[in-house]
């Protein structure tokens, strides 16, 4: 965990910036509604992280059907990047225990931003993965300020779920900041990865898989 680091893309091309006001506008609505209450904005954070994998590993799928041509590792990881994004989403769930409408609220925000991320994906690959690249730098800026609020005094560092000391393997006696810790670490990776798919695409090679 000692040498994740705060990054940022500089959004220097026209696709770029159109990436970057989407996320803006992510961002806004996601502080609209939760501001600062961390738990609960990770939820909706999350709902929305865990689509844009499965999204895209299924378009790579039926693209690499129809050429019939590998995808040179792409599939698999995006689908791996799906399921670790939905096991955040249980694990903040289970943290956050959101009542009934702020449950119809994740849900109306999967549908909403499947379809959206589904047009741009088609519209432009290449944005999609930028897109989520910012998304995931802004995720890595929310879990930083939640470390700082645990280790402030300002919330609780509960003891962590049974969901998260299962899935991370951590010790029965985990706290709340070492699954945040975990968390980041993934979503720093996620963020990376995508920049570089979108890098990909603008240089038309496939980046190399990662185990």
């Amino acid at each position: 965990m000692s040498d994740f680091k705060l990054t940022h893309k500089s959004a220097t091309k026209v696709s770029e910036r159109i990436a970057l006001l989407i996320t803006q506008f992510l961002k806004f609505s996601l502080n609209l509604f939760y501001g600062k209450k961390y738990a609960k904005r990770a939820v909706i954070l999350e709902t929305i992280a865990a689509v844009p994998g499965m999204v895209a590993g299924m378009f790579n799928h039926l693209k690499s059907l129809r050429r019939m041509r590998d995808d040179a590792g792409w599939i698999k990881e995006l689908l791996d990047e799906a399921q670790n994004e939905r096991m955040h989403l249980m694990i903040f769930l289970d943290i956050a225990k959101p009542s009934w409408v702020e449950r119809l609220l994740v849900l109306l925000g999967q549908g909403v931003f499947l379809v959206v991320y589904s047009f741009i994906y088609l519209l432009s690959s290449r944005i999609a993965h930028r897109v989520v690249g910012y998304f995931e730098e802004e995720a890595c800026k929310s879990y930083t300020e939640y470390l700082e609020k645990i280790d402030a005094g300002e919330v609780e560092n509960t003891p962590a779920p049974d969901i998260a000391i299962e899935y991370y393997q951590l010790p029965a006696n985990a706290k709340l900041r070492d699954v945040v810790l975990r968390i980041r670490e993934d979503e720093a990776g996620h963020r990376d990865r995508n920049h570089g798919f979108a890098d990909a695409y603008e240089s038309k090679s496939l980046p190399a898989h990662q185990n």
